[in-house]
C-alpha cells in the first residue's frame, strides 16, 4: 500500500474501496461499475486484507444468486415462482398502464413485464417512470385464473445509491491532504493510475466531473476513439444517464405532450449524448431548436407552461480527422452533424474539452489503489450542485471586461466547477486559483474562437485576466501554440487573404517565440534541413500536452557552430533521463558536417541509489560516439551544489530550461510500437520554459 492509499484509509475509513476488486467481482455481469462498487462498500471498504478476501467472496456470491443474467433468466423466472418469492438485482422501469389504471415494471434482464407496483412505490422513487434505474428487489409470483391479472408483483425495491453522506465530514478532511494528493485520490476514485498522467491531463479527467457539480452545465468533448470519454457517465454516478445521440427525441429528453410527462432533463442531474457527433446523422430541428432554448435559459415548453430544469448536458463524440487538418481545412466542430453545427447551439456551450490530448485508454492506467466508492462521491458532488465557488477568483483576478457576458458566464461556471471538485474546503491558494482560471478560460475560448470561423458576424476576443498589482496575462489554447498557421486562418475569408493571414500569425510568433517558430513549417523535413529563424534572446513558456517540439527545434539553431557544449543538469540519472541525454548527443551528431569536431561535456548528480548503473549508461554513450567526431565526456558535481539547468555553447549562448532535458511526458509502455516512443514531436510536452541568453564570452568560461 502506498503512503497515499495509508492517507486515504486513515481518514475516509468505510467510504473507500481498493478499486482492481471491481474487475475480482464483476465476472460477466454487465452491471455499471457504480453497482458493483456499492456492494463492495458495503462489505470491502477497509484495508485489512483478510476482510476483503471475504468480502469479495460474499460480493460474489451475491452476484451469483441475485444478478439477473439475461441467459438464465428463465431459470431465476422458475426460482421465483417455486419459491414463490425472490431477491434480484436488475434494471427496472415502471410505467402507467392507462387501461388499467395501475403502474407496471418492465425488469430489463429478467424478461418480465407488467409487473404490478404500488403508487408508493412511484412516488418514493419517480425515476422509475422516466428510464431504467438499477435496483435490488423482491419479486412475488401469485398465479392468477383471471388471464387479465399478471402473476408477477413488485414487493419492495431499493435503488443502488448510498443512503446518506456527511458532506461536513468530507470537506474538513480535505484539508489533511495536499491539492496533489487529493487530485490523485480523485484520479483514483475514477479508476486511474495518476503516475500515467501530467498534471494537465489530471485536470482534464477532473474536467469531465464538472456537469456533475454545476447545473445547466454543457460540455462537448470530442476526440478520437477509445479515450473513455463517456465513460464517466455510464459507470461513475447513479445520477447520470447516457443515452445515444440517435435516441434522441423530444418526449424522451423534455416532455411527453399526450401525458404532461417530463423527460431525463426533470429527473438526472446529467443526461450524456454518446456518439453525438457524424456528419452524416440528422436531428429534429425542433428537438434541436428546444435543446438550445433550454441550454441557454434552463426551461423549455412544448404547449402553454414554461417549465425549469437543472440537468447539465455532456456531449462526446469522436472526430474524423486530426487537430491540425480540421484547423487548415474546417473547424474543431466539423464532426457534428449538420443541424447542431449552428453558431447558436455552439455559442451555448459552456466548455469543449479537447479530447485529442487525451490518451487511448490501456489496461497499465488503471490503478489498483484505493478510491472514494464511486456512489459516495456521486452523493457528494449532487451536493456541491446547490453552491456556488465563481466568487473565489475574484480577490486575485479580474477577466477581461472585453468577453461578453455569456463568455463571462461560462468561464466562472467552469472555473466554480473545478474548484468545487478540488477544493471544497476553499483552501485554494492564488496559484491554484490562476491554474485552474486559465484552464477554465481555455476551455470558453476554444468554443468562442471556432466561432468566429464558422459565423464571421462573431469578433475574435482577447481572452486575458489581471491580476491585482495590474499585469495583464493572456490565454491561449494548446493548439493555438501548435498549429499557429492554421489556427488563425477564417475559412470565409478567399485564398490570398487566408495566406495573409497565415503568414502575420507566422510573423507574430517568430517575434514572441524565436525558436518555437519552427514547428510551424507545414511540411515537416529532416532536422539537418529545418530552416530555422536567426537565434535570437528570449524567454519562453510552453504547455502541457502539446506536441510538436523537439530538441532540434529547441536547441539545434543556437548550438550550431559550437565546438564546445556543456550541459549542466542534476537529474541524468534514471534511465529515461539518460535516453534524453542520448537523443540530444544524437541531434548534435545529425547537424554536424563529418569534417567538423565537437565537444560535448555533460555535469550531473549521482544516483546514490544506483550508481554503477548509471555509470554504464553514460559510460555507453561515450563509447557510441567513437568516430562520429562528436565526443561525449560527463563528471559528477560532487560538491552537490550545482542545481541549475542549462545549455552553455562557445559560441557564447546560454539556454537556460527549469526542467533540463526532462521535457517529455514519458511514452506509456505497450507491446509494439508507438511514434511517441521514436519521435520526439509525437510526444506530448511536460509544462517548462526555457530561455535563451547571449554571454559575454570573457566571463564565461567552457
Amino acid at each position: 500500500m502506498s503512503d497515499l492509499d495509508a492517507k486515504i484509509n486513515d481518514h475516509f475509513a468505510g467510504f473507500v474501496v481498493r478499486k482492481d476488486l471491481v474487475k475480482a467481482v464483476k465476472g460477466n455481469a454487465i452491471v455499471p461499475t457504480y453497482v458493483l462498487e456499492y456492494l463492495l462498500g458495503q462489505y470491502c471498504a477497509t484495508d485489512d486484507e483478510a476482510s476483503i478476501e471475504t468480502g469479495i467472496e460474499t460480493v460474489k456470491d451475491i452476484l451469483r444468486k441475485h444478478y439477473v443474467h439475461r441467459s438464465e433468466a428463465g431459470l431465476i423466472q422458475s426460482t421465483i415462482k417455486e419459491k414463490g418469492r425472490y431477491k434480484v438485482i436488475d434494471q427496472v422501469s415502471v410505467s402507467l398502464n392507462e387501461k388499467t389504471d395501475s403502474y407496471e415494471a418492465v425488469f430489463d434482464n429478467l424478461g418480465i413485464k407488467k409487473v404490478a407496483v404500488d403508487s408508493g412505490t412511484v412516488k418514493a422513487h419517480p425515476k422509475l417512470l422516466v428510464t431504467g434505474v438499477w435496483c435490488i428487489a423482491d419479486v412475488q409470483y401469485e398465479f392468477s385464473e383471471d388471464a387479465r391479472i399478471s402473476p408477477w408483483i413488485l414487493e419492495t425495491i431499493k435503488p443502488i445509491q448510498i443512503a446518506k453522506v456527511d458532506y461536513e465530514q468530507y470537506r474538513s478532511l480535505r484539508s489533511a491532504f495536499t491539492t496533489d494528493e487529493w487530485i490523485d485520490l480523485l484520479m483514483q476514485s475514477i479508476g486511474f493510475k495518476p503516475e500515467a498522467f501530467g498534471r494537465r491531463s489530471k485536470l482534464l479527467q477532473l474536467l469531465r466531473l464538472i456537469p456533475y457539480v454545476e447545473r445547466n452545465y454543457n460540455l462537448i468533448e470530442l476526440g478520437p476513439k477509445g479515450t473513455g470519454k463517456s465513460h464517466i457517465y455510464s459507470e461513475f454516478s447513479p445520477h447520470g444517464q447516457l443515452i445515444s445521440g440517435g435516441e434522441v427525441s423530444i418526449p424522451k429528453l423534455f416532455v411527453n405532450n399526450s401525458n404532461g410527462r417530463i423527460g431525463l432533463v426533470g429527473y438526472w442531474d446529467v443526461v450524456a449524448f454518446d456518439e453525438f457527433a457524424g456528419r452524416e446523422k440528422t436531428a429534429n430541428k425542433a428537438l434541436v431548436d428546444i435543446m438550445k432554448n433550454y441550454m441557454a435559459n434552463k426551461s423549455f415548453s412544448r404547449g402553454i407552461n414554461p417549465m425549469g430544469a437543472e440537468a447539465s448536458f455532456s456531449f462526446v463524440g469522436n472526430t474524423d480527422h486530426n487537430v491540425p487538418f480540421m484547423l487548415k481545412n474546417s473547424d474543431l466542430f466539423e464532426a457534428l452533424p449538420s443541424q447542431f453545427h449552428d453558431s447558436a447551439f455552439i455559442d451555448r456551450l459552456h466548455a469543449y474539452l479537447p479530447g485529442w490530448e487525451i490518451d487511448v485508454i490501456r489496461g497499465e492506467m488503471f490503478t489498483k489503489g484505493y478510491g472514494f466508492i464511486v456512489d459516495y462521491l456521486a452523493e457528494i458532488l449532487r451536493h456541491l450542485r446547490s453552491e456556488d465557488f465563481s466568487n473565489r477568483a475574484d480577490q486575485f483576478f479580474k477577466v477581461s471586461e472585453k468577453i461578453s457576458t455569456r463568455d463571462r458566464d461560462a468561464i466562472f461556471k467552469t472555473l466554480s466547477g473545478l474548484l468545487k471538485v478540488i477544493f471544497p474546503d476553499g483552501s485554494q491558494t492564488e496559484a491554484e486559483v490562476e491554474e485552474l482560471l486559465r484552464l477554465a478560460m481555455e476551455s470558453r475560448k476554444r468554443v468562442k474562437d471556432q466561432l468566429a470561423r464558422i459565423d464571421s458576424t462573431y469578433p475574435e476576443v482577447d481572452f486575458h485576466y489581471v491580476r491585482t498589482d495590474g499585469t495583464k496575462t493572456r490565454v491561449t489554447t494548446v493548439e493555438e501554440e501548435e498549429f499557429p498557421q492554421f489556427y488563425h486562418l477564417r475559412p470565409m475569408l478567399d485564398p490570398k487573404a487566408q495566406e495573409a493571414t497565415a503568414e502575420s500569425a507566422n510573423e507574430e510568433l517568430v517575434q514572441a517565440e524565436a525558436t518555437a517558430a519552427v514547428e510551424s513549417q507545414p511540411t515537416p523535413q529532416p532536422p539537418n534541413k529545418n530552416v530555422s529563424p536567426a537565434p535570437a534572446e528570449g524567454h519562453h513558456e510552453f504547455t502541457e500536452n502539446r506536441k510538436g517540439l523537439s530538441y532540434d527545434k529547441l536547441f539545434g539553431p543556437y548550438l550550431e557552430g559550437a565546438q564546445r557544449i556543456v550541459v549542466t543538469d542534476p537529474y541524468i540519472r534514471f534511465f529515461y533521463q539518460i535516453r534524453n541525454m542520448m537523443e540530444l548527443v544524437e541531434m548534435i551528431i545529425r547537424r554536424t558536417p563529418p569534417e567538423d569536431q565537437v565537444s560535448i561535456h555533460l555535469v550531473t548528480g549521482p544516483d546514490e541509489g544506483n550508481i554503477s548503473r548509471q555509470r554504464d549508461l553514460l559510460d555507453s554513450i561515450t563509447a557510441a560516439c567513437t568516430g562520429t567526431g562528436v565526443s561525449f565526456t560527463w563528471a559528477f558535481d560532487t560538491s552537490g551544489t550545482a542545481h541549475a539547468r542549462d545549455i552553455v555553447t562557445d559560441t557564447g549562448w546560454k539556454i537556460v530550461l527549469d526542467r533540463g532535458l526532462d521535457i517529455f511526458q514519458p511514452p506509456i509502455k505497450i507491446d509494439g510500437f508507438s511514434l511517441g516512443d521514436r519521435l520526439q514531436e509525437h510526444r506530448m510536452l511536460k509544462s517548462f520554459y526555457v530561455t535563451y541568453v547571449r554571454l559575454d564570452l570573457r566571463d564565461e568560461a567552457l
